[in-house]
């Protein structure tokens, strides 16, 4: 293998979880021990005027939310680790769908006080889709909150899949005293507002020791050591192989906002997490280690510096070596591109880089030619397969409210659409323009930008659709009849492809009933 001491170096993972769960605090305390920031920035306080590093949209720092999937690279202990934030806000999970598409392995956030939440099963679902390995963090363990056998009782069952402690904690809550660390038998005790740097860990190597008594007291001692007694009876060593295969999850417990069993998750995820993987394509299997250079898109940002109008293709890297200011082909446009100035990233500043490796997450500057899913080879056509576009769920027609910004209106929805955040359909034989999206907040965020980044004032009307399917048929002679007679309710997606808008799901069972020769699909692979 060409570059095999630079691959070996790589983990790409995203971290997801429900809204409010700690994501993106967690993100900022691995940004911290990684050296990549100095200070963390309080997400939803009003007394600190700096914001979460990972969160660069005007409207996500007004809200202390994560809309948008931003990307972040530091080193840590000889590692060079791509960390990928996600929405948790259930209306932005395309975003995080497409996200995961370009990761290797997932670290999972779990509220100990809210356990599984509805967006955790949704997120769970697509990692089970592909086999990504999964590390659990429960969070907010200083908090009052479940039992911890409970917990993990909830997350096997709902979850679907089995865990394996690697810390148990003592207590919760006010009386939260620290995790016991199982891989290396050592006792971390907890104090609410120390920094990282000032944790104690102590090696307890025989819990029978009289210091574990000294240092939590004999109650909470002679919990532990049944605690830990269970928990090596049932679920012994870790299993590698098992994790990496996605059947078996890692756990551990903490309280990101205190900064505390951060670390301990961090130094087993690089030991554990997997080096870049092989990806499935149209015409065969490519792997990291192949000496041609190959990559996809899985997001686009518009705006990303409202001073510049930039617009960046998120690209991730799949094989070979990727150079500054060479030419590559785009398979799509069939055409060969160069890139002068693509950029690595921590959230918004950027820095230009003259090479990158497989796992590599790189920003391109993008003048219009990229969409979600695009391929970049050295020369191979092909393209990664994968990258699901779902049938949104709530539909509203675009109104435009001044007429002398029409210009500004058109390229404005028709670049925040190439992001992704929503789908653009317009119906056959008018001109009426439909935003489908899978919730409300997107057509907040989608009007504030139009507004604030395009100077275009918009407003949204309701349609009575329930869903959106892409067809196909072998007989196009039967889909055209059928998208003439059905004219209201058909549009096309912008890039041409028919699309049935059905009212309700008995009309739509209905169509699919009387139209055995037409299928309906819904979700659209990127590229059919």
């Amino acid at each position: 293998m060409k570059y095999e001491k630079e691959i070996s170096r790589r983990r790409t993972f995203a971290i997801i979880s429900h809204p409010d769960a700690g994501k993106t605090t967690l993100t900022e305390k691995l940004l911290l021990f990684g050296g990549a920031i100095q200070t963390a920035g309080a997400v939803k306080s009003n007394k600190i005027k700096k914001h979460a590093t990972s969160d660069f949209m005007e409207i996500e720092r007004q809200r202390g939310i994560s809309v948008a999937t931003s990307v972040m690279t530091f080193e840590y202990k000889d590692c060079l680790i791509n960390l990928l934030d996600t929405p948790g806000h259930k209306d932005f999970a395309e975003d995080t769908y497409r996200t995961l598409t370009a990761v290797d392995s997932v670290i999972l956030v779990i509220d100990s006080v809210n356990g599984v939440e509805a967006q955790t099963r949704r997120l769970m679902e697509v990692c089970r889709m592909r086999d990504t390995p999964v590390i659990v963090f429960i969070n907010k363990m200083d908090r009052d909150g479940k039992n911890r056998f409970d917990l993990l009782e909830e997350i096997e069952k709902e979850l679907k899949i089995s865990l394996h402690p690697m810390t148990l904690p003592i207590n919760s809550g006010k009386d939260f005293k620290g995790v016991y660390d199982l891989h290396t038998k050592s006792l971390l005790l907890f104090t609410a507002n120390t920094k990282a740097d000032e944790e104690d860990a102590f090696a307890i190597n025989d819990l029978n020791d009289k210091i574990l008594d000294d240092k939590i007291g004999e109650r909470d001692a002679a919990q532990l050591r049944e605690d830990v007694e269970l928990v090596d009876g049932v679920y012994g060593k870790l299993n590698v192989e098992d994790y990496l295969a996605g059947k078996i999850a890692p756990v551990f417990f903490g309280s990101a906002v205190n900064n505390f069993g951060v670390k301990e998750m961090l130094d087993t995820f690089i030991n554990v997490a997997p080096t870049p993987l092989c990806r499935e394509t149209n015409t065969r299997e490519v792997c990291p280690g192949e000496d041609k250079f190959s990559g996809f898109v899985f997001k686009i940002h518009a705006n990303l510096d409202p001073k510049h109008r930039d617009r960046i293709a998120f690209m991730r890297i799949c094989s070979g070596r990727f150079e500054r200011n060479k030419y590559y082909h785009h398979v799509r446009l069939d055409k060969d591109i160069r890139f002068s100035n693509p950029y690595s990233f921590l959230a918004r500043s950027k820095d230009v880089i003259e090479d990158a490796y497989p796992g590599d997450v790189v920003g391109l500057f993008d003048t219009g030619n990229f969409k979600i899913g695009d391929t970049l080879t050295e020369g191979e056509d092909f393209y990664f397969t994968g990258i699901p576009t779902f049938s949104p769920e709530i539909f509203k027609e675009l109104v435009n409210k001044d007429p002398m910004k029409t210009k500004q209106l058109e390229k404005g929805v028709q670049q925040l659409t190439d992001e992704g955040v929503a789908q653009l359909f317009t119906q056959f034989g008018g001109n009426k323009k439909i935003i489908g999206c899978v919730g409300e907040l997107q057509f907040e965020v989608i009007q504030y930008r139009l507004l604030q980044e395009y100077g275009a004032a918009c407003e949204f009307r309701t349609l009575p659709f329930y869903k959106a399917c892409w067809l196909t048929s072998k007989d196009e002679k039967k889909l055209e009849d059928f998208l003439r007679f059905k004219q209201t309710n058909s549009a096309e997606d912008k890039d041409g492809n028919p699309v049935y808008l059905a009212q309700s799901e008995w009309f739509l069972n209905t169509e699919i009933t009387n139209n055995p020769d037409i299928q309906f699909h819904f979700s659209s692979e990127v590229h059919k």
